[in-house]
């Protein structure tokens, strides 16, 4: 039953008790080689995933804190500090799964745990193709008024925005927080998703998850960008901005795009297999087992790519990381200003208040203010 077991636990989102498959695996005469080295490789990702996403939304908590501590957030770096937190929350159900990988998808943390984990696990997956997609309205939004100069009323309104989010992700989880569940298979005990109406109720759930995490969000994210590329382009003096862009919204689109295609297409084909729109095969069978648990752990990576993507990216953010770990490395008041190296330390009073103060004046004007979307 690996092969079963395999098939129905690659993913937290293509869980189902339908013990038919031993019958149709068995007709298939497929072998289990294999499965092993996958498993172990899904654990090594999930394990490098988990730190570094860990690592990378704790850096986010720490330059979102300091500026919301100093100013009034805006719009853009609410939505950043909300995706920090889910791809958080996302990136720490990761040891129960690689746990669960590693012990061939037998679920050891009880029926509680199962519920908590796996509702947690899907909450946060919607929450953040959802953050992610107000990102993307807000970014258009904010520039187009710059550009226009004129007042930005919606900005007011980002938290109701925020809960309005929030509220969407649970309700799109609601059917997994009701149907999960751990039951025996085969004589395993396994975390997973046992909706009564059998194959038509999990595909109708994946047909959700395909549509509301994957192709609206993606088909609302290219309108705003394309609008935003071509709101830019208009203005001759935006050029430089223009391309700057450009080159930020092409990673940012192609990122999600890449991350979650495989995982979501092939979610799509187990829709089809349990409408009957297609034949299970050997092919459908070796995609399932190996490819899929792949592309778990490629949409998984987004979590990691988000904190990169929506800070790193953004000039503010760079000079600030850049500010905090130089105030690591700066040697402490009283060695007269020189470093390891005998060379003089750049001092960090007068002239860096004088950038900021010019910086500060510069973003008055509605078109620099573009340079801190």
């Amino acid at each position: 039953m690996t092969e079963l077991r395999s098939l129905n636990a690659t993913s937290p989102w293509n869980w189902s008790a339908e013990e038919n498959w031993s019958r149709v695996l068995d007709d298939l005469d497929v072998p289990p080689e294999g499965s092993v080295s996958v498993r172990i490789l899904v654990c090594a990702v999930y394990a490098l995933v988990c730190v570094t996403g860990l690592a990378g939304n704790l850096l986010v908590f720490v330059l979102m804190t300091t500026r919301m501590s100093r100013r009034k957030p805006s719009s853009v770096n609410l939505l950043v500090f909300n995706l920090a937190v889910t791809d958080f929350q996302f990136v720490l159900t990761l040891p129960f799964w690689a746990a669960e990988t590693a012990l061939d998808f037998s679920w050891p943390f009880g029926d509680a745990m199962c519920k908590i984990v796996l509702s947690v696990t899907v909450v946060n997956m919607y929450a953040s193709v959802f953050f992610l997609t107000a990102m993307g309205v807000t970014r258009y939004l904010a520039v187009t008024s710059a550009l226009q100069r004129g007042p930005r009323r919606w900005g007011c309104a980002v938290r109701w925005v925020v809960a309005a989010l929030w509220v969407c992700a649970l309700l799109a989880a609601l059917p997994t927080v009701i149907f999960s569940a751990v039951r025996s298979v085969s004589g395993e005990r396994l975390c997973l998703l046992s909706f009564p109406a059998g194959p038509l109720w999990l595909a109708l759930h994946h047909l959700q998850k395909v549509l509301v995490a994957f192709l609206i969000p993606m088909l609302v994210l290219t309108v705003c960008y394309l609008l935003l590329l071509r709101s830019l382009r208009l203005r001759s003096r935006q050029r430089r901005r223009s391309s700057t862009v450009t080159r930020s919204v092409t990673i940012v689109v192609l990122s999600f795009f890449i991350c979650w295609m495989p995982n979501q297409a092939i979610t799509f084909w187990g829709v089809l297999e349990k409408l009957h729109l297609v034949r299970l095969d050997k092919t459908y069978y070796f995609v399932h087992t190996y490819v899929h648990p792949l592309s778990v752990c490629l949409a998984y990576t987004n979590s990691c790519l988000n904190p990169l993507l929506y800070c790193l990216l953004r000039p503010d953010f760079r000079e600030k990381i850049r500010e905090l770990f130089w105030r690591r490395l700066s040697p402490p008041p009283g060695t007269g200003g020189a470093d390891l190296g005998g060379r003089a330390a750049v001092p960090l009073n007068n002239e860096n208040s004088q950038l900021s103060g010019s910086t500060a004046r510069s973003h008055a004007d509605a078109p620099q203010r573009l340079s801190r979307l």
